[in-house]
């Protein structure tokens, strides 16, 4: 972790998120206790940050300065507001092209598909802001610097924002295997919004609910999945074959 691109120390921590930093994750030490703990687990609570209890040894190696028991990741970019990524999108005369993330938690992977989509004119990213990777020194550099040049939203829930861009007159399109229908098959020369689902579990039940439409890659070989930024890329160039 970039030391530039953290903060040690409990009331830092408190400062810098009521202060809006973008904060990304919060390491506690395991059985840490305290009113100043519980304050920063209140100001964490308000502002849905994400952290995680960890031995004191992890600390120790993220920083040689006194943590008091917790050390946060700041993002190095600033994130985008949904409404004014598909308003201005729309207001550009260019046909959106959007990228969701459900809960991708893997910052290579991250960084990988923010290079793909940066590559093939994809005009924001969406996340989701609990569960998914951080934008941090792996990001960047996976991303070969691309995650300075596609704007990345953050948001509560994944399905808010699938209807705020349905009701935007952009069609959502699901990367799964639990569909007949072949990414070919799709029509992807209009508005859309492809999702991409987790490594672990693909994409959320109740978020495939709500898609328009869902889409799987052929596979002919013995293994059942491709890595999703591999997917992706398929997806998203697949979407500029059809757009070209």
């Amino acid at each position: 972790m970039e030391k530039e691109h953290q903060i040690f120390g409990i009331r830092a921590i408190i400062e810098a998120i009521q202060a809006g930093k973008e904060v990304d994750k919060v390491f506690i030490q395991k059985e840490i206790s305290g009113e100043l703990m519980k304050d920063l687990m209140k100001v964490m609570k308000r502002a849905n940050i994400n952290f995680s209890y960890v031995p004191v040894e992890k600390l120790n190696r993220l920083t040689p300065n006194n943590h008091q028991g917790a050390v946060a990741t700041i993002s190095p970019i600033g994130f985008i507001e949904l409404e004014h990524l598909v308003e201005s999108t729309i207001a550009s005369g260019t046909k959106p092209l959007f990228l969701i993330l459900d809960q991708i938690s893997d910052a290579r992977n991250f960084g990988a598909i923010i290079r793909t989509a940066e590559c093939t004119g994809v005009n924001g990213i969406i996340v989701q802001k609990s569960g998914s990777a951080p934008v941090n020194g792996d990001t960047v550099k996976t991303s070969a610097g691309a995650v300075f040049n596609v704007p990345i939203c953050k948001v509560e829930h994944i399905k808010d924002a699938i209807f705020y861009l349905q009701g935007s007159g952009i069609k959502t399109v699901a990367a799964t295997e639990k569909t007949d229908q072949n990414i070919y098959d799709v029509t992807l020369n209009e508005p859309v919004a492809i999702i991409m689902g987790s490594e672990e579990r693909g994409i959320n039940p109740s978020v495939l609910k709500i898609v328009d439409e869902k889409a799987k890659l052929p596979m002919f070989g013995s293994i059942g999945s491709l890595n999703v930024s591999v997917a992706c890329g398929a997806f998203l160039y697949e979407t500029v074959r059809q757009r070209s």
